[in-house]
């Protein structure tokens, strides 16, 4: 269960032609001024100025008129999408889907391979970025501090008391992770520079000197190290297998001064369980940074006193964006001069 799955080692024949002239290419969302000048420079670029989100509606519009569609995690293109642009007389030849990002999840990959539509991601450009997110959530949970920054935003703090707000140290205690791909790992090694224990459970055990060097161990077993766990941190990709990863008896196993991180993706905890469980006292909290239903969570969260929420801010930094924009036009150039791209999405390919 890694943050990136394992890429299959040859890439299908599909659309590696050569394009002549400049290639036309839709961007869905608003990305950094330097990424879209250079855009503007390489490519025919349709940009989209007032950032808003497209609808279905608009998304098969853009790609019957694209070579290239640049969509982003909140842009959901499924197999009826594509079927009905490639229905469509006259429309171009959309060939690459160069993603924004390195999920790949809102894309139906079979149904782009079924069109000979090359997939492309933008890998570990926030690698350290939602691993910086990950810590920031941990320590602000198992500290309590949005507690008191409520207090303080209320006008409720009474001033320093030995007895209140009284949280936990994290060093010493067993910060078990859930996926060890890239992400997984830098939250490893972070944890280790505090004192924790790292225990984690992943589709195939890393190699023992990368063991050694996070200072983690491998749990075969994952209900024992959910269990176990003073403190887990999902860190694995969205799909069908590890849809509620965290189960409601998985939740329901774990001690009740437990913590859940998660900056992963909100469809990996069941989470009527978590909230059912944190509302009856029986989690000591939780740090989320992705939720079930985006732009709006479940308003029974905001509520909960020993939840920190962030607004999917992970991957939120000037470089990381900057990263990601710039692996998006590598792998636009590389096809469009008729080579494969850096960054093709291999993953469920024949």
């Amino acid at each position: 269960m890694n943050d990136k799955q394992d890429p299959k080692p040859h890439a299908p024949a599909l659309s590696t032609r050569r394009v002549e002239g400049r290639p036309r290419v839709v961007v869905t969302r608003h990305l950094m001024p330097q990424v879209e000048a250079r855009m503007a420079e390489l490519f025919d670029v349709v940009l989209n100025t007032d950032d808003h989100q497209m609808d279905r509606a608009e998304l098969i519009a853009a790609m019957r008129e694209a070579d290239v569609l640049v969509p982003c995690l909140s842009d959901r293109i499924d197999r009826a999408m594509l079927d009905e642009v490639f229905a469509t007389p006259g429309a171009r030849r959309l060939g690459l889907i160069a993603n924004f990002g390195a999920g790949i999840e809102h894309i139906d990959l079979s149904a782009a391979r079924a069109h000979k539509v090359i997939v492309t991601n933008t890998p570990g450009v926030y690698t350290d970025d939602t691993a910086d997110m990950t810590m920031a959530l941990i320590i602000s949970a198992v500290r309590r501090f949005a507690e008191g920054v409520r207090q303080l935003h209320a006008g409720e703090w009474g001033g320093w008391a030995p007895s209140t707000l009284l949280g936990h140290r994290i060093g010493g205690r067993r910060l078990a992770i859930i996926g060890m791909g890239r992400i997984g790992q830098a939250v490893a090694h972070r944890a280790r520079a505090f004192g924790m224990e790292v225990v984690y459970h992943n589709r195939h055990r890393v190699p023992a000197a990368l063991e050694n060097m996070l200072g983690a161990r491998y749990e075969a077993d994952l209900d024992q190290m959910i269990a176990q766990a003073d403190i887990l941190s999902l860190h694995c990709p969205a799909s069908t297998e590890t849809h509620h990863i965290l189960s409601a008896a998985r939740i329901a196993s774990m001690k009740p001064d437990a913590y859940v991180i998660n900056t992963a993706r909100g469809d990996l905890i069941d989470e009527a369980a978590l909230i059912d469980a944190l509302e009856n006292g029986r989690l000591g909290g939780a740090g989320l940074d992705v939720y079930t239903h985006e732009p709006t969570p479940d308003s029974r969260l905001s509520a909960l006193p020993n939840v920190v929420m962030m607004p999917h801010m992970g991957s939120c930094t000037i470089e990381g964006r900057e990263a990601s924009g710039a692996k998006v036009i590598a792998n636009i150039r590389f096809w469009a001069d008729g080579h494969r791209p850096p960054d093709q999405v291999l993953e469920g390919w024949a």
